[in-house]
């Protein structure tokens, strides 16, 4: 008998030797019902100067507007609904859409000019906002619930205005439950030309997105023709608006890759035989001629889905895949940066892995940051005028498209191995599982940023955290409203 008790009284303490450290884990990892973001983690001075404490007061993002005292140039209102959206090919699928529509309307603005986009949510029950994907817009505009904004609820509405400084390719998306709305339909494009337009004859939009498993470009399926002369130039502004990689490659003539995420490329060579791969969120913009004759240019974006250049009844031969692509390490010249990165103030590591935990009290596989997991992870902070260096390092196992918000960050390294191209400015860069880049910025446009995983699912499941200015707080709070930004 003593020996029974003995042997169950052994067994309860290693059951609570096991369990007591994972009740701790547990309870550790739950994550309050609502939440302010400076509250989370740990602050991150990169080697600079901290002020700590300043940064729960001081300016409040609030603040961080676009003009208010000027009118509009151009003005849109977007009404978000949650209906079935009609494809071209007859089907239609269930989502949500910005006036009747996915993709929603296209906003064009030359550079200079005032933008102001009034967002009304008719009835989509979790609530939306817009963010400007790659647009460098001031913090409050940046359309992040719970961080710079309240989610906008059913039957209300909230307006965005920002001068559109900065000329090129970019988007628009719901950044509230942004893994199930953006994939669901509530997205579209902004395009900023310099004054005077572009020198294309043809400048076309190409919105990739995937609907019920079938990818299209700007919703339609298949292949889509598009009326160019002869010896024509073309542009075309591929935007990669899915959770994955986006390999899009041309047939029937040589191409140029004449941008990236917004900024132009210098002296950019001609492109034969080798694809473009843009991240998940990137832009790239592509410049072609449409031969002499009857021949047309295809532009593939896979799945085969395609844009076809060309004089009535051109054809153009549908090359298979490439198997290389073109490297933006080296891609095009040279060119100043206009700052020093060897003179960085702030030096930051963002180490991307995965380990086994508790995520809000949820057990799983989860993201880390640095070696931890989400909520308790780094806040990045800078001042303005600083010169940033990140290291961004992925040893999880998967790919991850890596997005800072409100910067645009120029690349190093990857690897070890110097950039020798164009200056390859990113906002939205693709670290593949085994890879290390290292990238440079200027604190120029203070407030509270989101840095994530542009696979939506992941920034859900924890690969997420901040940058954020010294004296720059915020007072929107993550589940107060329905603020859910992932």
């Amino acid at each position: 008998m003593r020996r029974t008790h003995l042997r169950a009284a052994v067994s309860v303490t290693a059951a609570l030797a096991v369990l007591s450290p994972l009740g701790w884990w547990w309870q550790d990892s739950l994550v309050p019902d609502a939440y302010s973001i400076m509250d989370m983690g740990y602050a991150d001075y990169g080697g600079g100067v901290s002020h700590e404490g300043m940064h729960h007061g001081g300016t409040a993002v609030t603040a961080l507007t676009g003009p208010r005292d000027r009118p509009a140039d151009v003005s849109v209102t977007l009404v978000a609904r949650a209906e079935r959206i009609q494809l071209p090919d007859g089907r239609s699928v269930a989502g949500y859409t910005l006036n009747h529509a996915s993709p929603g309307p296209e906003i064009r603005a030359e550079q200079g000019q005032l933008v102001e986009v009034r967002l009304v949510n008719e009835s989509v029950p979790d609530g939306v906002t817009l963010h400007w994907h790659g647009y460098d817009v001031p913090n409050a505009e940046d359309g992040v619930a719970g961080v710079t904004q309240d989610a906008v609820a059913v039957g209300g509405e909230h307006v965005y205005r920002f001068v559109a400084a900065d000329a090129g390719t970019y988007w628009y998306h719901s950044h509230q439950v942004s893994h199930e709305q953006v994939r669901l339909g509530l997205f579209g494009a902004l395009v900023v030309s310099p004054p005077g337009g572009t020198r294309a004859g043809v400048d076309r939009l190409a919105l990739v997105h995937t609907y019920a498993g079938r990818r299209t470009i700007a919703g339609r399926p298949g292949e889509t023709r598009v009326s160019a002369a002869a010896g024509g130039t073309v542009r075309v502004r591929l935007v990669n608006t899915d959770q994955g990689t986006l390999r899009a490659w041309v047939s029937g003539a040589p191409y140029r890759v004449v941008a990236v995420d917004g900024h132009e490329v210098t002296a950019p060579p001609p492109v034969t035989a080798a694809a473009i791969v843009l991240a998940a969120g990137a832009r790239a913009d592509l410049e072609l001629v449409v031969p002499q004759g009857s021949g047309a240019v295809r532009v593939d974006v896979g799945a085969g889905t395609a844009l076809v250049f060309g004089p009535d009844g051109a054809t153009a031969p549908a090359d298979p895949e490439p198997r290389t692509a073109v490297d933006l390490l080296s891609y095009g010249a040279p060119a100043p940066l206009g700052f020093d990165p060897s003179a960085a103030t702030r030096r930051f590591e963002y180490r991307i892995g995965r380990r086994p935990g508790f995520l809000d009290g949820r057990p799983g596989l989860w993201w880390t940051i640095n070696g931890h997991l989400y909520p308790d992870v780094p806040m990045f902070m800078v001042g303005p005028g600083d010169v940033v260096r990140m290291s961004i390092a992925n040893d999880s196992g998967e790919t991850h498209p890596m997005h800072l918000h409100g910067h645009h960050a120029v690349v190093l390294s990857r690897n070890g191995t110097a950039a020798t191209g164009s200056p390859w400015w990113t906002d939205s860069l693709e670290v593949a599982d085994g890879e290390r880049y290292e990238i440079a910025f200027v604190a120029d446009n203070p407030g509270v940023w989101v840095d994530h995983c542009h696979n939506l699912d992941h920034a859900a499941e924890g690969l997420l955290a901040h940058l954020s200015y010294v004296g720059v707080t915020t007072p929107y709070r993550i589940g107060d409203h329905r603020n859910h930004p992932e």
